[in-house]
């Protein structure tokens, strides 16, 4: 009985048994923060400028587009160089772009375009360097502990969108604007430090004749070639591209709970409280071999809890479907990710990374455009609702048509990390290049 309760739990051996990754944790916790952070004070920056649901929604035009660009051209770089360095240069990026957001509100910068030009290099930075980072939990830990790693960093995510939006709140009461730019400065500073004991990574078959990556033997078409890949990014493309509530989130407070900053505070919390409490009790889900079925259901429950938000009257009933939504997105996250990373050879990963991060990140930020450009144009509770139902019917075509994704069960033993180590040309990763 103990033991059953046991496994319910948070699994903690991949930062128990992995100093590797525990540096890496730390160090993705400190810049999530500080990028929660940040994506309050551009939200409540250009609502402050505008007072548009149009403009907070062009927000994730700057974002997404440049994650689709850098996005598809990091999982090449990632496949072709140490991806240890790449991250290490992004991140120095990243920092640099956080600095300039810090100076332009010093300057007291009344220019919406200047602003989201800021957030579009800091996504571009991020972009180019997210498919290596997603190939480090992999490399880093045993096979039966990557879901539980993702798991780990989910849990850090969301704890970040609970804590986030709060110390926003109070940073730019008290120190306006600057001072939240300040924290993700600082947290990115610690991020990049973290970087620094992570050992080497360069992609399978680098320096063994493997040679670079071959554009035409690319990510997407393994993605393509492969059901319970495309089913997977499809999935979650659908939950984000049509459900995304973030940008709507201000004008529903104000039409509905009479526009005070706490509320808007409450609602991206009320997400994070849902996925933190689903992330504590995720051994559930990391030990299930059953991902694919467990990934479609979590999302069809994101969707319709996102219409109930849409038809939510009063606040405590619009926060539970908020942590309805954050808890399954948790869930779909965490097998999504691990169900990719085992599917996919090393020699592939960077490019098959950078589709799923695409699809994973700007699918959120082009869905935040679609939400506020139908609510500009109906409502909030219409753009809600009808985006909502429209992911959940999405999700359910692709379970019908993609029965190996239905059916997927998580490989176990030494021959499945053989297997998912294994470059399309034959050959295992080396013992050495696994750090355990």
């Amino acid at each position: 009985m103990r033991r059953r309760v046991r496994v319910r739990f948070l699994d903690t051996r991949p930062l128990r048994g992995s100093r590797p990754f525990r540096d890496l944790w730390i160090g993705t916790s400190a810049s999530q923060l500080g990028g929660h952070t940040a994506n309050v004070a551009v939200l409540a920056q250009v609502w402050d400028l505008t007072g548009s649901p149009v403009a907070t929604g062009v927000i994730g035009l700057a974002t997404g587009l440049p994650m689709v660009l850098f996005g598809l051209i990091g999982g090449t770089v990632a496949d072709t160089f140490d991806r240890r360095t790449v991250v290490r240069a992004t991140t120095a990026g990243q920092l640099l772009t956080a600095a300039g957001l810090c100076a332009q509100a010093l300057a007291e910068n009344r220019s919406v375009p200047v602003l989201l030009a800021l957030v579009a290099v800091g996504a571009s930075c991020g972009a180019l360097g997210a498919p290596a980072r997603r190939t480090f939990p992999v490399r880093l830990l045993p096979d039966d502990q990557v879901a539980a790693g993702l798991a780990l960093t989910s849990v850090s995510f969301q704890a970040a969108m609970l804590t986030g939006p709060a110390a926003a709140g109070l940073v730019i009461a008290h120190w306006g604007y600057a001072g939240a730019y300040a924290v993700q400065a600082a947290a990115v500073a610690v991020s990049a430090l973290a970087l620094l004991r992570l050992p080497a990574m360069p992609p399978a078959g680098a320096g063994t004749g493997g040679g670079r990556p071959r554009p035409e033997r690319g990510g997407r078409r393994i993605v393509l070639r492969r059901p319970t890949l495309w089913g997977s990014m499809a999935t979650d493309l659908s939950a984000t591209l049509l459900a995304m509530p973030v940008a709507l989130f201000p004008l529903v407070n104000e039409v509905r709970y009479g526009g005070h900053p706490q509320t808007l505070g409450l609602f991206l919390s009320a997400v994070a409280v849902g996925g933190i409490t689903a992330g504590l009790l995720s051994g559930t889900v990391t030990r299930r071999r059953r991902a694919g079925l467990v990934q479609l259901s979590a999302a069809v429950v994101w969707s319709l809890a996102l219409a109930g938000f849409g038809l939510a009257g009063p606040l405590w009933a619009a926060l539970g479907c908020l942590a309805v939504a954050g808890a399954a997105d948790t869930v779909s996250v965490v097998t999504r990710g691990a169900l990719v990373q085992r599917e996919t050879p090393d020699a592939y990963r960077g490019r098959v990374s950078s589709v799923e991060h695409v699809i994973g990140v700007a699918g959120p930020e082009l869905g935040n455009l679609r939400g506020g450009l139908l609510a500009s144009a109906t409502s909030a509770s219409f753009s809600l609702v009808v985006g909502g139902l429209s992911a959940a019917l999405a999700i359910a075509a692709v379970w019908a048509v993609n029965a190996p994704l239905r059916g997927y069960r998580t490989p176990s033993g030494a021959a499945a990390a053989a297997e998912r180590s294994a470059p399309a040309g034959g050959g295992a990763v080396p013992a050495a290049e696994q750090v355990h």
